[in-house]
């Protein structure tokens, strides 16, 4: 089963009327996965005895029997969750994450995990002990990260949804360069219980599919509060798919300018394109600032890496995952196992994380770190008094090439300057394909106040239906 020209809705009927049996269609995908995946490496383990639930209730769950693909850094129970790291090569989980409970009750089927850069840490999906993902429109490019294999399975139509992670864009990023939807939700939305975690503060459990209602669909399920949680949300779940199909007739729409001078050419004349058809349809477009970005990549660095190196001290070779052999005392079984364990970007990121919460650079670094991240919320705050959505591109270019930018961190650590801020502001943010630049994807983000959601499912669904990407195959993909 190739899901290119499916989706949930389709896949919902065919289902229902027996077109389309639940088993075979887990046994079709996990063939499909089998037959096209050798040039993608978009997953780290396929079941391949994957089965639907039992009692499938077709017109309650309207994503009974569908496959889903996972991010290899959500918890599933009995099945291998690596978060590509040689760290957790063999870490078998006892539990489900919330999310994937919650799938479960839908009767989602789960067909295995996906690539992704070493505990979500990388903009490329190069930083996995599991091999680098390649782009579906491009094999010799990359699809983005940390949530490149989740991102290449949707867009190769190995999926018709997957999960993923977002700490500064790893949902939107790879969205953008391979052509599909990806949404981040407000910090609190979806419950963090079971994602391994990297930046605390910062992560956020999303959906990517080639359709937007598709990924409306999906977060209606995985929403909502949380007993195992205390920093996920009580509030009530709006349903996500009554936002599809509206205008945005009267909608205010805020063009940050900072964002549209980091872009040009035709990046910048695909994603003006956008903005110029939301105007003929009846949007208020205003052009507006956002001061403190310039500020973002230095703060969510130093923030995120902070975090990273507190959450990461767990794994030290002694309760699970990865143990050093010929070890000779207790500290050396703490620094080998740590050393042969992480990649070089995982040790880069603690290193310069516990760096920064030193006793003498504290102040210095974490401290100012954590004002500017007040002031880039107040810049949104100001924002979204007066518009409704906040709109521009998602990345400066299409996807590079593999082996481009992987040398060279601070290169990688700059791709995410347009996304970083809503991580930063726990604000939704999505991407939706807005056209080709040299054969590759480029996004359009779509950001909204907190808990609106709905404004960014009524905004990318209209983009949606304009430009119809949807119809457009993989050039990587095509015989």
């Amino acid at each position: 089963m190739n899901y290119l020209n499916e989706n949930i809705d389709s896949l919902n009927k065919k289902l229902a009327s027996g077109e389309l049996s639940a088993d075979q269609l887990a046994k079709d995908t996990v063939a499909n996965i089998k037959d096209t995946d050798e040039k993608i490496n978009a997953w780290i383990t396929v079941d391949d005895d994957a089965k639907p639930s039992e009692n499938l209730d077709f017109e309650k769950n309207k994503l009974a029997g569908i496959p889903i693909g996972i991010k290899d850094n959500i918890i599933t129970n009995g099945t291998l969750t690596t978060a590509a790291s040689h760290m957790l090569y063999n870490y078998m989980p006892m539990y489900d994450a919330t999310v994937i409970k919650k799938l479960k009750d839908a009767q989602a089927t789960f067909v295995g995990k996906t690539n992704m850069d070493e505990f979500a840490m990388g903009s490329s999906t190069e930083h996995t002990y599991y091999g680098e993902t390649h782009n579906p429109w491009n094999l010799d490019k990359v699809p983005g990260g940390s949530s490149g294999g989740s991102a290449a399975a949707v867009a190769s139509g190995q999926v018709v949804a997957a999960l993923g992670s977002d700490t500064g864009g790893s949902i939107r990023q790879p969205a953008a360069f391979n052509g599909i939807f990806g949404i981040k939700p407000t910090y609190g939305r979806v419950s963090r219980w079971g994602l391994i975690a990297f930046s605390s503060s910062l992560d956020q459990i999303g959906v990517m599919s080639k359709r937007v209602k598709d990924s409306a669909e999906v977060l209606n399920v995985i929403s909502g509060g949380d007993v195992h949680d205390s920093t996920v949300s009580q509030r009530e779940v709006p349903d996500f798919t009554k936002f599809i199909g509206k205008d945005v007739k009267g909608l205010k729409v805020a063009v940050p300018k900072e964002y549209m001078d980091a872009v040009e050419g035709e990046v910048r004349d695909v994603i003006q394109k956008q903005i110029d058809m939301l105007e003929e349809n009846g949007a208020i477009i205003n052009e507006v600032s956002l001061p403190h970005t310039k500020y973002v990549v230095p703060t969510y660095y130093i923030i995120a890496s902070s975090e990273a190196s507190s959450n990461l001290q767990r794994y030290d070779g002694i309760r699970y995952g990865y143990r050093a052999k010929d070890t000779k005392n207790l500290l050396d079984v703490y620094v080998k196992s740590r050393s042969e364990g992480f990649g070089n970007e995982v040790k880069r990121r603690i290193m310069l994380g516990s760096f920064a919460l030193s006793a003498g650079s504290y102040d210095k670094f974490f401290r100012q770190a954590a004002k500017v991240r007040t002031l880039i919320c107040e810049d949104f705050d100001k924002i979204f008094a007066e518009n409704d959505v906040v709109v521009g591109p998602v990345t400066t270019t299409p996807a590079f090439g593999i082996g481009e930018e992987v040398s060279d961190p601070i290169k990688m650590y700059n791709n995410d300057i347009l996304t970083i801020s809503a991580n930063l502001a726990g604000i939704p943010a999505a991407s939706v394909p807005a056209g080709l630049v040299d054969g590759m994807p480029v996004g359009f983000q779509v950001m909204a106040k907190r808990f609106d959601e709905g404004s960014i499912f009524q905004v990318a669904d209209f983009v949606e239906r304009k430009n119809k990407f949807y119809e457009k195959t993989p050039t990587g993909m095509e015989d």
